[in-house]
């Protein structure tokens, strides 16, 4: 697909600071997702100092309505100087090429080359990856994973998703995915890509709300944090739609700690509204899941707000990347 170059640039060669030095660099982070792009300007010791959003039509097929959002979100980079911009896209994503292949949710997305319309805009290196593996990077710099070699990074509520840091390097294969798809319920329900029984039908608040339908506990559909409103509800059945929601997440960790021996798994989104007694259940399940050998997984509940997970992780991504300002 052809897309027209960008004719602008947004960000201008920064003034010089107090005694004609420069002002010091700092890390640019993008969020593109279905209908949305989020930009922040981050500080090195993690701290996010400005931050922008626009918003498109995810139903459009037009390419450039995302290419006016993103104009209109990087203007918070404006004035300062950039070491680079690291992008979380949702979907199907191509680093060495910096562009999106493809989004289910929104067209316009398809073949979207992020790296090369952020570039013309800041004049900063630009890289690109997918959500769930940049958010192991905001962990790794900025939050519980700093320090360890080895953890799991995982997304819960309406986007479910698990980034993986191994050995020091992130787990992120040519074609790889956030493992919402892999099937845990051979004979589960479809899934929105055609197939049967993968995970995110079963550990997504999706799932979490028609559960709770099904058995009467009414006052969901419009809250925000149904996973709070169910753990604070003292009728038994809402405590067993809680419980099994936990062992649906766990179907999924069990698999990635078989196979990675993360001992730590690192949780953002809606297990947060779960509290201390949803994150031990989720924690109590996935130990009792473990063969033995290596160490023990513990589970955690990030610290960090819900909007600034995958904007510390494009500007862990930039750090990971070696970018100098």
């Amino acid at each position: 697909m052809a897309h027209e170059r960008s004719p602008l640039r947004l960000v201008p060669e920064p003034a010089a600071g107090p005694v004609g030095r420069e002002a010091p660099a700092v890390l640019g982070a993008v969020e593109l997702v279905p209908g949305r792009v989020r930009a922040a300007v981050v500080a090195r010791s993690g701290g996010v100092l400005d931050r922008a959003e626009a918003v498109f039509d995810a139903a459009s097929r037009l390419p450039g309505e995302v290419d006016a959002a993103l104009a209109r979100a990087a203007r918070v980079f404006a004035g300062h100087r950039l070491s680079g911009v690291g992008v979380a896209a949702a979907g199907v994503v191509d680093p060495a090429a910096g562009r999106i292949v493809e989004v289910n949710d929104a067209p316009s997305l398809r073949g979207y080359p992020v790296s090369e319309r952020l570039e013309a805009l800041t004049g900063a290196p630009v890289r690109v990856e997918h959500r769930a593996r940049v958010q192991v990077l905001g962990d790794r710099w900025f939050g519980p994973g700093r320090g360890r070699r080895s953890f799991a990074s995982v997304s819960t509520g309406e986007v479910l998703g698990v980034g993986i840091l191994y050995g020091g390097e992130v787990l992120a294969p040519d074609g790889g995915r956030s493992g919402a798809h892999m099937t845990v319920s051979a004979s589960g329900e479809v899934c929105t890509c055609g197939r049967r029984g993968c995970w995110k039908t079963l550990a997504t608040t999706r799932w979490l709300r028609r559960r709770a339908a099904e058995l009467g506990l009414d006052g969901l559909d419009g809250r925000a944090d149904p996973l709070a409103a169910l753990v604070a509800c003292e009728d038994e059945r809402a405590a067993r739609v809680v419980a099994r929601y936990a062992e649906n997440l766990v179907l999924g960790l069990a698999t990635v700690q078989q196979l990675f021996a993360c001992g730590l798994f690192v949780l953002h989104g809606e297990a947060r509204e779960g509290g201390e007694s949803f994150r031990a259940l989720v924690e109590s399940r996935l130990r009792a899941d473990v063969l033995g050998g290596g160490e023990l997984p513990r589970v955690m509940v990030s610290e960090a707000a819900v909007d600034d997970v995958a904007l510390l992780g494009g500007a862990g991504l930039v750090l990971s990347r070696g970018q100098r300002g």
